[in-house]
C-alpha cells in the first residue's frame, strides 16, 4: 500500500505515539504509514464511531466519513460520538467535534448522508482502506461494489445483540459482500437489540484491522470470518471462499 503525500512525524507526534510504535513490526514507518492514510467510513455510529476514534487516536491522518440525521435519544447507549446536550443536532457536526477534541491534525471529509449506488465511488475511490459500519445491506452492498470496482481493502463488520462478525476483504484475493450475501436478508430490520460494549468491542477489532493493512504488519483476516458471542465470550473463526459465480467480483484476478 502507497501513499501520494509522504508527510513526517513531527517531535509532539513522535512522544504521542511513542508506545505503539514500540509494537513489534510497526515502528516509525507504520506510524508515518498512518499519517499518510486516508480511512473511508460508511456510518459512525455505535460501530463506526468507534473505530474512528479509535483510527483518531491512533494517528490516521484523513478520514472520509459518511452519516446522515440528528442526534436522537436513542442513539446514546451506544454511540460515544454522539452527546446529549447534542439531541435534534446534526450527528456530523457532533463526530467533527469529538473526533478534532482528540485529534487535531486529523483531516475529515465529512459527508451529512449515507452511503449509496450514487454517492459511494466518489467516496471510496480517495480512500486507501473503506470501513463497512451500515447497519442496511442497501449501503453495505454499495460500499462492498465501489470497493471492489476500485480494488480497496474493506472492513465488512456488523453486531446483533451480543454478537458481532468481522472479516477483510481484498478485492480479488478474497470473498466480497456478496460472496457470502448473495442477496439481503428479507427479516433484516433497521432497529435491532444491542449493547454498546458489544458494538465497541467489535470496533475495536476493525480498528486494528485497519492499522494492520496500512501498517502492513500482523495477519489480518482474509479469507476467515471471525464470530463471537459475548453472552459465554465464545469465539470462532470460519475459512471463507471466493464464489466463482458472484455477480461482483468473479472476474477479479
Amino acid at each position: 500500500m502507497s501513499f501520494k503525500e509522504q508527510k513526517h512525524l513531527s517531535p509532539l507526534e513522535r512522544e504521542i505515539y511513542s508506545w505503539q510504535v514500540d509494537v513489534d513490526g510497526f515502528g516509525l514507518d507504520g506510524q508515518e504509514k498512518l499519517k499518510n492514510a486516508t480511512v473511508m467510513i460508511s456510518r459512525c455510529g455505535g460501530l463506526g464511531g468507534v473505530v474512528a476514534y479509535e483510527l483518531a487516536a491512533a494517528g490516521v491522518g484523513k478520514m472520509i466519513l459518511a452519516h446522515a440525521g440528528n442526534i436522537k435519544p436513542s442513539d446514546l447507549n451506544r454511540q460515544l460520538l454522539m452527546t446529549r446536550e447534542r439531541i435534534g443536532h446534526s450527528r456530523m457536526n457532533s463526530i467533527e467535534r469529538r473526533l478534532k477534541e482528540l485529534n487535531p491534525d486529523l483531516e475529515i471529509q465529512a459527508c451529512p448522508e449515507n452511503i449509496s449506488d450514487k454517492n459511494a465511488d466518489i467516496f471510496v475511490q480517495q480512500a486507501d482502506v473503506v470501513v463497512d459500519a451500515a447497519p442496511l445491506f442497501e449501503e453495505r452492498y454499495a460500499m462492498n461494489d465501489a470497493a471492489v470496482r476500485h480494488r480497496k481493502p474493506m472492513i465488512e463488520c456488523a453486531v446483533f445483540s451480543l454478537e458481532s462478525h468481522i472479516t477483510t476483504i481484498w478485492p480479488g484475493k478474497t470473498p466480497c459482500l456478496r460472496c457470502l450475501y448473495p442477496e439481503k436478508s428479507t427479516t433484516w430490520k433497521r432497529r435491532f437489540p444491542v449493547f454498546g460494549a458489544v458494538s465497541g468491542s467489535l470496533g475495536s477489532l476493525a480498528a486494528m484491522e485497519v492499522i494492520k493493512l496500512i501498517g502492513g504488519f500482523g495477519k489480518p483476516l482474509l479469507n476467515v470470518l471471525l464470530t463471537y458471542d459475548l453472552s459465554d465470550v465464545s469465539f470462532r473463526r470460519y475459512k471463507i471462499h471466493r464464489d466463482p459465480s458472484c455477480s461482483v467480483c468473479s472476474q477479479l484476478e
